[in-house]
């Protein structure tokens, strides 16, 4: 059985504030590739990730996600924004924090239930962070808050995982771990995976493309 390429880019350009901010991009991604997107600031890293979002619109080309154009609210896509250390104060639990991947959009606190604990709790168990639950995630370092990122990004069981610098501002043994968790999900689930980075050299052995 043929399936559908992730993601394709067909001769696309992107302007913003009358600057051409990407040009010409060609690009087929396909299930269970792991891509890193390398490049110093303002070379448009996280503007293509935006597009794919549906976030931005394309100036010129075409982009199919799956076969469709970009939509806000895509349920193939999980994401993982730039990571910003949360204030230590912070209230919310790690579980609080995760759980934004499924009703972040609505207004209020998700409401409690068997099966949206269940899946809370595996997605948390699969990037290795089920004991950090009830933490309090001001208090969680760099590293686990980067899981809780990832972790929320998985919810809706996605096709293509779009994940912004999940390496920043981690120590050698964190962005290792980082590296190792997000190589085996790619795998595991046969999801294509877009990596934003500005180093290359850790993700050599992982990655299958830049």
């Amino acid at each position: 059985m043929t399936t559908l390429p992730v993601v394709e880019l067909e001769q696309v350009r992107i302007c913003l504030g009358g600057r051409t901010i990407l040009d010409d991009v060609t690009l087929t991604i396909n299930e269970g590739e792991f891509v890193a997107i390398l490049g110093p600031n303002g070379a448009g890293k996280s503007t293509l990730l935006k597009t794919l979002l549906g976030l931005i619109k394309v100036d010129a080309g075409n982009i199919c996600i799956l076969g469709h154009a970009p939509h806000r609210g895509n349920r193939d896509i999980g994401y993982a924004p730039q990571h910003r250390t949360l204030e230590a104060d912070l209230a919310l639990r790690a579980r609080d924090v995760v759980g934004f991947g499924l009703d972040g959009n609505h207004w209020g606190i998700g409401l409690p239930s068997r099966k949206r604990t269940a899946l809370i709790d595996k997605v948390l168990l699969e990037v290795d962070a089920l004991q950090l639950a009830n933490a309090p995630v001001g208090q969680l370092s760099g590293g686990e808050q980067q899981r809780l990122l990832i972790a929320q990004a998985l919810l809706t069981n996605p096709r293509l995982l779009l994940l912004d610098e999940p390496l920043a501002n981690l120590d050698i043994s964190r962005e290792g771990e980082i590296i190792s968790l997000i190589a085996n999900i790619c795998h595991e689930r046969n999801v294509a995976v877009m990596l934003v980075t500005h180093d290359i050299n850790p993700l050599l052995p992982v990655v299958d493309r830049v």
